[in-house]
């Protein structure tokens, strides 16, 4: 079992329960998925950077990654219905646990003057999306053979009903927040 996952179960969920005041186990906000999306429109004119994405985010994530396809034609950028212009997973389980112990314990520290993620990037229904600059600042990537530095944005889904309790799980899980007066 993934080492976030125990400590969800033995500690965090206990706690929350408690601090959200909920009656049932059952209404304990929990991760349900995490989705990681790589948008890269440079792969209208180059689609080896679409493969080696494919290929990042496969070893960033445990899971073989999906090529999304465009669903409209855009003339100004050239581009068509149904041609591939980025690649993503969903993580579930303990494979989406793992991943955020990583990003959260790994990852995020790694980046250059960091102080925090955004406590604001909630959708209002407690999930959480993270715009990640850089591919380097995950272990996996082997910086030598990096043809172009792409960017990616993960989004946490969790079965939280409001903002609140959706911080209130990430920050549990020691999703480093910033200070509001910094924000």
């Amino acid at each position: 079992m993934a080492r976030l996952k125990e400590k969800y179960q033995a500690e965090l969920a206990p706690q929350l329960m408690k601090d959200l005041q909920l009656k049932n186990v059952m209404e304990v906000p929990r991760i349900e998925k995490v989705v990681i999306n790589m948008g890269l429109g440079e792969a209208i004119q180059n689609i080896k950077i679409l493969e080696s994405a494919v290929v990042e985010l496969g070893r960033i994530s445990g899971q073989k990654a999906v090529v999304t396809k465009a669903k409209n034609s855009i003339a100004t950028f050239k581009l068509r219905e149904g041609m591939p212009i980025g690649c993503m997973v969903t993580l579930r389980r303990n494979r989406a646990y793992e991943f955020l112990d990583r990003l959260i314990n790994v990852a995020l520290p790694r980046v250059r003057d960091f102080k925090g993620v955004s406590p604001k990037a909630f959708d209002g229904r407690g999930n959480y999306t993270l715009g990640i600059k850089e591919q380097l600042i995950f272990p996996e990537i082997d910086f030598e053979k990096i043809d172009k530095v792409k960017g990616m944005n993960v989004t946490i889904v969790t079965s939280a009903r409001t903002d609140e309790e959706g911080r209130a799980l990430l920050a549990g899980m020691g999703m480093p927040f910033r200070k509001k007066s910094e924000g």
